[in-house]
């Protein structure tokens, strides 16, 4: 199901308690940065039309309205911790943008935990703009109520080895992902780099003895290819490239924040099973959805641009 409109009306009034069994979300970071997308349309005749993507948060009568709703535990949703925490933030942050942002994010964390089955699992796409309190929230939302923290994994984005930049300081080169679990019963299947036929199509090369190598690591270190075997994939992933702008990859849609279908592939085969039921609240151009339905899996995405859905 794809359902248009604001998210958190939707998890709300359409989506059952505990019907997920897993939800990913890559939700605007607070970058303060306006995008400029650009949507193809299937037939790839002609362009759609363009729209700004604005990820600049302000404290508005919206804003407002959330922080009432968490500080007076409107329908008895926020835990203590919850309040207390965000009563905090705002002492500590003042009424501004961030604090928006968070107060945003916490009404629907909120809700995603309510659907997710007991075995559920909850991964958020974010960076360094706001991981740390995130990960504050989070911890309140779901460590609070029987949940836990399990992973923040790291998603090197860019190979920086060569890359000039204009950043003053060190190049910004990874995103962050959490993972968290509704309960300590969850569904995890364990994954190994000599099962990613991506990454093996890096080890190009063949040595003297006719092994297969990669040499484009840090200083030229080579990694053989049957070193891999049996070895399982960790939280920090290299092996995935981020789209480049104006990206000739087939799988680039135009939009400003687009991930790889090999981030949401992993995700879902360590997370999930044949027939459980995805969630991705903030769906976008549907990266996320496309792989569930390629993985067998049933799905539910969301999405306030229209644009959004109809790609």
């Amino acid at each position: 199901k794809l359902f248009y409109g604001d998210n958190l009306e939707v998890l709300r009034s359409r989506i059952k308690d505990e019907s997920v069994d897993l939800c990913y979300i890559d939700p605007p970071f607070n970058s303060k940065r306006n995008y400029n997308q650009i949507y193809n349309n299937i037939g790839g005749e002609d362009r759609a039309q363009s729209q700004a993507f604005v990820d600049t948060w302000i404290w508005d009568d919206r804003a407002v309205e959330g922080f009432s709703q968490i500080m007076g535990n409107e329908g008895n949703r926020f835990t203590s911790q919850t309040i207390e925490l965000i009563n905090g933030l705002c002492k500590v942050l003042k009424e501004g943008s961030l604090l928006a942002y968070l107060v945003h994010m916490t009404l629907r964390i909120v809700e995603i935990r309510r659907v997710l089955t007991p075995s559920g699992s909850f991964y958020l796409h974010c960076d360094q703009t706001a991981s740390h309190y995130l990960k504050l929230v989070m911890d309140s939302i779901f460590c609070s109520r029987g949940g836990d923290f399990k992973r923040e994994i790291i998603w090197s984005t860019t190979d920086t080895s060569g890359f000039k930049s204009q950043a003053k300081n060190w190049i910004r080169s990874h995103d962050t992902i959490l993972f968290y679990t509704k309960s300590e019963k969850y569904f995890f299947k364990k994954l190994y780099w000599d099962n990613n036929p991506d990454y093996l199509k890096r080890f190009k090369k063949v040595d003297e003895n006719g092994e297969k190598y990669r040499d484009d690591r840090p200083g030229g270190r080579r990694q053989y290819e049957k070193d891999l075997k049996g070895k399982t994939i960790g939280d920090v992933w290299d092996d995935i490239d981020s789209f480049q702008q104006a990206s000739t990859n087939p799988e680039y849609l135009g939009y400003p924040t687009q991930k790889r279908e090999a981030i949401l592939q992993r995700i879902l085969q360590a997370s999930s099973a044949d027939g459980s039921v995805i969630l991705d609240a903030y769906c976008g151009c549907g990266t996320t959805v496309a792989v569930a339905q390629r993985l067998n899996r049933n799905w539910i995405g969301i999405d306030i641009t229209y644009q959004s859905i109809a790609v």
